[in-house]
């Protein structure tokens, strides 16, 4: 999808990031996340290819995995913060799953 955006900044440090959020289906039909994955958006000026690593959030117990696939309600964030800075991201259980590739032009 393209994305129109201007940023005006003295210091690249912490400069943005996109924020990816993937949600499908699962056997039942429910809507349940599939991934999340966050990359910095690049500021030198030209053709960027990035790939992003996806993961998703897992439950600690196998009754909250049976819970969890029997009610299609799967661990989710619920907060964006979590994905883009990391912080506390150390102690949650989480799976990788699959990668997305994103193309930046930056002028």
């Amino acid at each position: 999808f393209p994305i129109d955006i201007t940023f005006k900044s003295t210091n690249p440090f912490g400069w943005p990031q996109i924020v990816l959020s993937v949600y499908g289906p699962d056997f039942f039909g429910h809507d349940v996340v599939r991934g999340y994955g966050a990359v910095h958006v690049p500021f030198v000026p030209g053709r960027h290819k990035r790939t992003i690593a996806m993961f998703v959030p897992e439950s600690t117990s196998r009754l909250q995995q049976f819970t969890s696939w029997f009610t299609g309600r799967r661990p989710e964030f619920t907060d964006p913060k979590v994905v883009a800075q990391g912080e506390g991201r150390e102690v949650t259980r989480v799976r990788s799953q699959g990668f997305v590739t994103v193309c930046f032009n930056v002028m």
